[in-house]
């Protein structure tokens, strides 16, 4: 029979190393949303703007202008990255831009980014 205190000693180092695994395992999960942009996004450097705020908040994916004006693309990177970046794009936008309004699909939860970086993608 193991003496009380190395019990005591054994269970506290499993619950932190419980602890520890699940905190970790949470942090390594990123989300990847799909978005287009509608109002006046093309010709208004918009695409630029976005890979800048992208790029400043270590997001990932890419954008592109669509035949029926407006922009779309992919985000990928941490939860409060990708949010951060959905707001920019719903609420901000280029200097010049005049955003009606952002829609996002397909938001994910995923274990592995899929892009090295954030692109501008033309037709």
């Amino acid at each position: 029979m193991l003496p009380r205190a190395l019990v005591f000693l054994i269970a506290t180092n499993v619950v932190k190393l419980n602890h520890c695994t699940a905190a970790i395992g949470a942090a390594m999960v990123n989300k990847a949303v799909d978005f287009e942009v509608f109002g006046k996004v093309q010709g208004v450097f918009f695409r630029k703007f976005t890979k800048e705020q992208a790029d400043k908040l270590g997001v990932r994916g890419w954008c592109m202008n669509t035949a029926h004006g407006t922009v779309q693309g992919q985000l990928q990177g941490s939860e409060d990255n990708i949010q951060a970046m959905m707001n920019w794009l719903k609420s901000k936008g280029s200097p010049a831009s005049e955003i009606e309004r952002a829609e996002f699909r397909n938001q994910q939860s995923i274990l592995e980014l899929t892009f090295n970086d954030f692109t501008i993608r033309r037709e």
